[in-house]
């Protein structure tokens, strides 16, 4: 068991280089999900409290102080807030399993990833980028990339100090200013990745931190007409509103969101590496990962064998808090998110699927007052069940067989969702073949979860819109300026007079 020392952290909101409290001085509490306990109080934003962070977003990207200075200049600071990342990456760490209850082992992972997406967008900016067309003479023609502006980032709970620098480390490597809302869920890890910010001289007015509910200071960002460009990571349903909210002003839009994605197991894969692979696709996070392999179609012949094994492993999945070191599963992140996962259990059981493990809260060893839930698993599902088409989001997985390719391939694309998807197999042709036919934007052979800065992220369909990470998440947040030169200036002769 690793101590994280018990400790109430002070949260401010960061607005125009200054520290701040709510305008109406309200505050909302912040929960451990592994004890219930209040760990801190939060600044519960206002609509002034948003505007007032746009406008210093604003006046900086007008005055230049960021936009206006070299791309090596903002290397050097993005490179130092990868190295404070690591400096500071044992309390990251600990912030984050407090704030979001995953175990300290997956804390430590983002942490890292979160020092190395900065350093990946601080090399990328330095290198060559534009481009120049051989034209007609006597003009000269190019292209050149330059930052939208203001930039509304808004941030899910499940990653709250990765899927922040997910946004956070292209934004400002573009040359934008930023008015980025946390969950209000998880302000923790935020609250110490701007103070970081703040501690590398980031000048002021760039970076800006506004707290609060999504409907109140998320849809200020998406609606107000100084903000340029808006990034979501979360539900389809928010998403939905953002961009609806956000065609008012014509503002850009990139959604990350939803996803139910399936994870195909053929026959003539090794059962013991699907099933292990399986596992980790739904379980890692506590389910609470928009790829998530919440869909595992095993084909017909080693269904029942994959079933009885893939069930006996997930009865064994050592559930508890992330600060103990045996934990391989940690809690939901909020009560309210509890409720959610359990009514879609309950609503599993209705609709005739065969519940094989799982399904209750845990309240035992200590767990009782955590948001804990089993690993869960249903089999003997139909494609229109709702706990087939909708995200649970949750340590929930339904278990489906097909008879060959095209089924398996028709099953899963059976969603909304596109987000992404796997196939396990030893024929090399038939993974391709599937993988092709996938209408999802992140794919796996063999493999589940691992995903790379240098590569983009983001569905098909209804889970999104847009790629974070890789050159096409820097592209995200540039414009596109066509400029044309005349090297001969001479009447153009259009007119007789």
């Amino acid at each position: 068991m690793v101590e994280i020392k018990k400790r109430v952290v002070n949260i401010k909101m960061f607005i125009d280089g200054e520290w701040k409290d709510a305008e109406n001085l309200q505050t909302r509490p912040v929960i451990n999900p592994a004890n219930g306990e209040v760990i801190s109080y939060a600044p519960e934003g206002t609509v002034a409290d948003a505007r007032a962070a746009i406008y210093a977003a604003r006046h900086a990207f007008e005055a230049g102080v960021w936009s206006g200075i070299s791309a090596q200049e903002r290397a050097s600071y993005l490179f130092k807030i990868a190295d404070k990342i690591d400096e500071y990456a044992a309390e990251l760490t600990e912030l984050e399993t407090m704030d979001n209850g995953k175990p300290l082992r997956e804390a430590g992972f983002d942490v890292a990833d979160a020092a190395a997406c900065f350093r990946y967008y601080a090399g990328l900016i330095t290198a060559p980028d534009g481009q120049t067309y051989h034209v007609a003479d006597p003009m000269q023609a190019m292209v050149v990339r330059e930052p939208i502006g203001v930039c509304g980032l808004i941030v899910p709970w499940n990653y709250p100090l990765l899927m922040s620098v997910w946004k956070i480390a292209p934004a400002l490597a573009a040359g934008n200013t930023i008015v980025y809302k946390p969950s209000e869920v998880t302000p923790i890890t935020p609250k110490k990745l701007f103070e970081i910010l703040e501690e590398v001289g980031l000048p002021k007015g760039v970076a800006n931190m506004v707290m609060g509910a999504g409907p109140v200071v998320g849809n200020e960002i998406a609606s107000h007409p100084e903000v340029d460009m808006v990034s979501f990571t979360g539900g389809t349903k928010t998403g939905k509103h953002i961009m609806k909210t956000a065609a008012d002003t014509m503002k850009k839009v990139s959604l990350e969101l939803g996803g139910k994605s399936p994870n195909i197991i053929f026959a003539d894969m090794d059962l013991e590496l699907a099933v292990d692979y399986a596992l980790f696709g739904i379980y890692a996070g506590s389910g609470q990962v928009c790829s998530a392999g919440s869909r595992i179609l095993v084909e017909e012949s080693v269904y029942d064998q994959f079933v009885n094994r893939f069930v006996e492993r997930a009865r064994k999945i050592q559930v508890g808090t992330g600060n103990d070191s045996s934990t391989e599963m940690g809690p939901l992140v909020s009560e309210q998110h509890l409720e959610k996962v359990l009514h879609y259990i309950e609503l599993g059981k209705q609709e005739g699927a065969t519940l094989a493990c799982g399904g209750n809260r845990i309240v035992r060893d200590g767990l009782d007052k955590g948001y804990f839930v089993e690993p869960t698993v249903f089999i003997d599902v139909k494609q229109k069940m709702r706990i087939v088409q909708e995200e649970i989001f949750g340590p929930v997985v339904v278990i489906q067989k097909f008879k060959d390719e095209e089924e398996a391939i028709k099953l899963a694309n059976g969603t909304v969702y596109g987000l992404a998807g796997a196939v396990f197999t030893n024929d090399g042709a038939k993974a391709l073949r599937v993988v092709k036919k996938l209408r999802a934007g992140i794919t796996w052979v063999n493999s589940y979860h691992p995903t790379y800065n240098e590569a983009p992220w983001g569905g098909y369909k209804q889970s999104g819109v847009g790629r974070s990470l890789g050159t096409f998440g820097l592209e995200e947040f540039q414009e596109i300026k066509q400029i044309n030169i005349n090297l001969q200036v001479e009447p153009v002769g259009w007119f007789s007079n």
